[in-house]
């Protein structure tokens, strides 16, 4: 792994992966043996979720039958939850999984918030990633986002 935390195989993912035990709660915000679910980098927008296969695949299809099986219960689940933490009209969903670094394959679930301005709607929200810096959602509002859709996710939360 280098100094950024990618692997030698140059993946983010699988690099943060390797020190999961020891990740801040945005980077774990809920997880099974399968997929976890992070808070997105270098967002404007807060609860702008990434959910990520927790072994290297980088391709929808390599996906095994058990991910496949759980996949869309994450993304609905995880849309009730931001739904409730956020107060999003809806979310998106998109994956494309080409971004160097980040190939490994990761679902963007996105709470779009009632005031987005139309030009941000639709693809146009990938327009809050790559913000200046200082419009990013900080690592202590994405860990308090984490912690109340962690919450949000236990069983027997309500939904």
């Amino acid at each position: 792994m280098t100094d950024e935390g990618m692997t030698d195989h140059g993946c983010y993912p699988c690099g943060t992966e390797a020190r999961f035990a020891g990740l801040p709660p945005r980077e774990r915000i809920a997880f099974d043996e399968h997929w976890r679910v992070v808070h997105a980098i270098g967002t404007a927008l807060p609860g702008w979720l990434v959910l990520l296969p927790r072994r290297h695949v980088t391709a929808v299809h390599d996906l095994t039958d058990a991910e496949a099986a759980t996949l869309g219960a994450w993304q609905v689940r995880l849309s009730r939850a931001l739904r409730s933490v956020t107060g999003c009209d809806k979310t998106y969903v998109a994956q494309f999984a080409e971004a160097e670094g980040f190939s490994h394959v990761h679902f963007h679930i996105v709470p779009r918030p009632p005031g987005l301005p139309q030009e941000r709607r639709g693809p146009g929200v990938f327009a809050m990633l790559g913000r200046p810096e200082g419009e990013w959602v900080t690592d202590r509002e994405a860990d308090g986002m984490a912690r109340e859709l962690r919450a949000q996710l236990r069983p027997g939360s309500p939904r």
